[in-house]
């Protein structure tokens, strides 16, 4: 399943609850469904910067794709972590730094978090696409 199928999934996922608190309980859930991060990987390099919680994003670059690994110290932002590795990980660097995260606004997760959260969310995708570009440089220059 490529990025553009993964983000397909959450958006269907989320747009069949209607209500915004039985969206935050899903969210959650997402979050209860990631395995605790090793406490030795919880370091300074792994840290996203801009989080108002404590997030730690630790990628791996495997047969050309990106898998991802992280935490949060608080029950929504481990959540929201959880949807953005749902979509991202297990994709080539190229998918995505070409792939656009519609899927935020389509779910309207942007609009219900406070604005820290919000900013918190943008520097998770944007760490993403950080580890994506090293990646795809790395890789071009082995070749």
């Amino acid at each position: 399943m490529n990025i553009e199928d993964r983000a397909k999934e959450v958006v269907n996922r989320f747009t069949q609850i209607e209500d915004w608190e039985d969206r935050y309980r899903e969210i959650i859930k997402f979050g209860k469904s990631l395995p605790n991060l090793d406490e030795s990987l919880k370091v300074e390099d792994y840290k996203v910067k801009g989080c108002q919680s404590q997030v730690w994003l630790v990628p791996e670059f495997n047969e050309g794709l990106v898998h991802f690994k992280a935490d949060s110290d608080a029950a929504i932002v481990k959540g929201i972590i959880s949807i953005i590795l749902e979509v991202y990980s297990s994709s080539t660097p190229n998918e995505i730094l070409t792939f656009r995260p519609t899927f935020i606004e389509e779910i309207g997760l942007k609009q219900h978090l406070s604005m820290s959260r919000a900013n918190g969310l943008s520097s998770m995708i944007k760490k993403v696409t950080i580890y994506a570009m090293a990646f795809m440089a790395k890789a071009n220059m082995s070749k």
